[in-house]
């Protein structure tokens, strides 16, 4: 495939940064969002990328989804990057622009992969792991807080029918970011999972910036539980121990540690002060979050198995009473989830 046509489907904060590193090393890319406002000032003024030490404004193609419709040339690899709980219907809108041979790669939080291959199948799905600190308030303009150089991914084959494959995503992203491909990605995708369970949900309960939450001693306590139950679950389910954000094997040997490694890892080297999570972004925005994906879905499997999962059942009765305007996030938060946190499991 010399020169593939892609497509970000999802072209948010994360989406438009990666169409834009696409575009910029010369990629044939066509962005696709759901945001009106947002597809028509990237359409007249390009997507501006500002990162801590250059600003970026680069010309894109983008298209609302309702031309989708229009599409006449199908695409070879679909980079998807809406939320984990529109993959279902994102990947049904895609499948018929999808090559017979082509790619869906969710570029997501969450276990999204069996979602992606129910709708195009096994031999048209690719897993990818991403880590790329972004918020995005105003049509058109991305703050990205994590520059190519501190941008990571991994790329990964669920099913044999794409074995040998990888690299064909991975070459693309390498544009964007460090790529790892490896050989177990679903248990790669269950380690970003974990970190996302220790810090999305927790620190936008308090309505704080990550870095800032993570200070307050009994919070980062409570955010270390929470990972925890995370990784306990996914081992139950047999998920392997395994390295991300470019750690080394011996970085994740001890179980004991692994979470609070992850922690300090995203916090050293991926975030900025003032880096809102996506579930707060979200929040500020008045949408619905991922925490049914993420913190939920710890609660789900932890029960599968037997085990109990407090902090994240806490997590996600918040996080619900927030969504349905109950509750504001803030600090008193705190809490209220270390009252939860405390009680047997529900």
């Amino acid at each position: 495939m010399s020169h593939p046509r892609i497509a970000v489907l999802g072209a948010g904060a994360n989406g438009a940064s990666i169409g834009a590193d696409l575009t910029r090393a010369g990629h044939d890319v066509t962005l696709i969002e759901q945001w009106p406002e947002h597809v028509r000032v990237m359409a007249r003024d390009g997507a501006t990328i500002v990162m801590p030490t250059e600003t970026l404004t680069v010309p894109v193609t983008v298209y609302d989804l309702c031309n989708v419709a229009t599409f006449t040339e199908p695409f070879d690899i679909v980079l998807l990057l809406m939320k984990a709980y529109d993959t279902r219907w994102a990947a049904e809108l895609i499948k018929p622009h999808l090559t017979e041979d082509g790619l869906v790669v969710g570029v997501q939080n969450g276990m999204t992969v069996a979602d992606v291959a129910a709708v195009v199948g096994e031999s048209r799905t690719m897993g990818c792991v991403i880590e790329i600190t972004s918020m995005m308030f105003d049509p058109g303009i991305i703050e990205r807080h994590s520059p190519s150089d501190r941008s990571w991914f991994a790329v990964g084959s669920a099913y044999p029918q794409t074995r040998g494959r990888e690299e064909e995503v991975a070459e693309l992203l390498r544009a964007v970011g460090t790529v790892e491909v490896v050989d177990d990605i679903l248990s790669a995708k269950w380690m970003k999972l974990v970190s996302n369970a220790t810090t999305l949900v927790t620190t936008a309960l308090l309505g704080l910036p990550m870095t800032e939450a993570a200070a307050i001693p009994e919070m980062r306590e409570l955010m270390l539980r929470s990972g925890n139950e995370a990784l306990a679950a996914g081992r139950a389910q047999g998920y392997r121990i395994l390295p991300i954000f470019g750690l080394r094997p011996e970085d994740v040997a001890d179980p004991d540690t692994v979470v609070e490694v992850l922690l300090e890892t995203l916090l050293g080297g991926f975030v900025l002060p003032s880096s809102k999570t996506t579930i707060l972004q979200d929040w500020i925005k008045g949408r619905h979050s991922e925490v049914d994906d993420l913190n939920g879905r710890v609660v789900d499997l932890s029960l599968r198995h037997g085990l109990s999962a407090p902090v994240n059942a806490a997590v996600v009765e918040i996080a619900r009473r927030i969504e349905r305007h109950e509750l504001e996030p803030g600090i008193d938060n705190l809490a209220l989830l270390r009252q939860l946190a405390a009680e047997p499991s529900r």
